[in-house]
């Protein structure tokens, strides 16, 4: 029986057969490669968008460099800095899926989120379509925008809410209409959104709620017994809410969609309007979505935007809290991150890092 030692040299039959395992071995490999790298995976993969400071400019569709914000009928003061909002951007959709070797790097990259195509573009709703419902919340971020800096800098102004739609199976069917302007819940004015959902959350479910409305110029009472839906009162109407503001904010920024820029761009307008550099004339970005009473919400691809902040060259991020589970532990060295729930709290935030006293600032807890 012959032995083997790892200088001794083989049979000849062993030697044959190496080189044909071995072509075989790599011809698998290339082909595999082949096929990882053009067969499309059930994923998109999200990663940093461009990054605006709306306190500059940006290009719009007619390829002019625009300012983010423009006040032409007031008083507007020199600003320094930026006030950054940031923005991911998809790779792949429905059409035009990602290879899987493709989204085997995205894994791979702390940047990138890798995210069922399900997720993202259901089935039911082409891609225009979700392009048309990015667009419009876009527009309505912008609006909630205006109305919370004009709001926190103490101007007045009216409000109309109104019936957009009615889901199926809504309790207001054929009590409330499409185009109905809702003015008051039992007695109690609403101005917005959040305002409908506290009186109707004071009322409750199972108990008739005196709605006052208005139906084509006619003002009239109906009354709709409410619902609860996971825990919330609802009257099964979807609204919007249009502002009569006393002076024209223009707001132009192209082919973003989404509502996650409406803090920045409420902190953007109050800057505008007001002597000094609300940051100090520091470099921060911050994301976050904006009712009229100031309220910040949570939005999604946080971990994708701290990365663009970083990128950008900010060294502040100013996070909504209800993003903190996502924000703990994916913060990039070189980023300092600030949890706020409303606006006078990214004000607050803001004042500290324009005078360097941070050290009280809420941040994201440590898991």
């Amino acid at each position: 029986m012959a032995l083997f030692t790892d200088d001794s040299p083989a049979p000849t039959s062993a030697r044959r057969r190496r080189p044909s395992i071995g072509w075989m071995a790599l011809l698998i490999a290339l082909v595999a490669g082949v096929i990882l790298g053009i067969m499309p995976a059930p994923y998109v993969i999200e990663k940093p968008g461009p990054v605006f400071n709306t306190l500059g400019s940006a290009t719009d569709a007619d390829n002019v460099e625009t300012p983010l914000i423009t006040i032409p009928d007031e008083t507007v003061y020199p600003t320094k800095g930026t006030l950054d909002l940031l923005t991911v951007s998809l790779l792949g959709n429905r059409e035009n899926r990602p290879s899987w070797l493709t989204v085997a790097g995205a894994w791979l990259d702390p940047s990138e989120a890798v995210l069922p195509i399900d997720q993202v573009f259901p089935e039911n709703v082409s891609t225009e379509q979700r392009d048309a419902q990015s667009s419009a919340d876009m527009i309505n971020s912008q609006q909630d925008a205006i109305a919370a800096a004009l709001t926190h800098l103490g101007y007045d102004y009216p409000t109309t809410v109104t019936v957009v739609s009615l889901p199926d199976g809504s309790p207001a069917a054929r009590v409330i209409e499409r185009k109905d302007q809702i003015a008051a819940v039992n007695g109690q004015a609403v101005a917005n959104v959040a305002e409908l959902r506290a009186a109707l959350q004071v009322n409750g479910a199972d108990k008739a709620a005196s709605i006052d409305i208005l139906r084509s110029g006619v003002a009239q009472t109906v009354s709709v017994t409410p619902i609860d839906n996971d825990g919330t009162v609802v009257a099964g109407v979807n609204v919007s809410v249009t502002y009569d503001f006393p002076f024209e904010v223009q707001i132009q920024l192209d082919k973003v969609g989404g509502p996650s820029a409406g803090m920045m761009f409420a902190l953007g307008i109050i800057d505008k309007l007001t002597p000094g550099q609300l940051q100090g004339g520091e470099n921060v970005a911050g994301t976050g979505t904006i009712d009229q009473s100031g309220a910040v919400g949570p939005i999604g691809g946080i971990q994708q935007k701290l990365h663009g902040a970083l990128e950008s060259g900010a060294t502040w991020f100013l996070a909504p809290a209800d993003n903190c589970d996502e924000v703990t532990g994916n913060i990039p060295d070189g980023l300092t991150v600030f949890s706020v729930s409303t606006l006078d709290q990214a004000l607050t935030a803001l004042e500290g890092i324009k005078t360097g006293d941070t050290s009280d600032l809420p941040t994201c807890p440590v898991k």
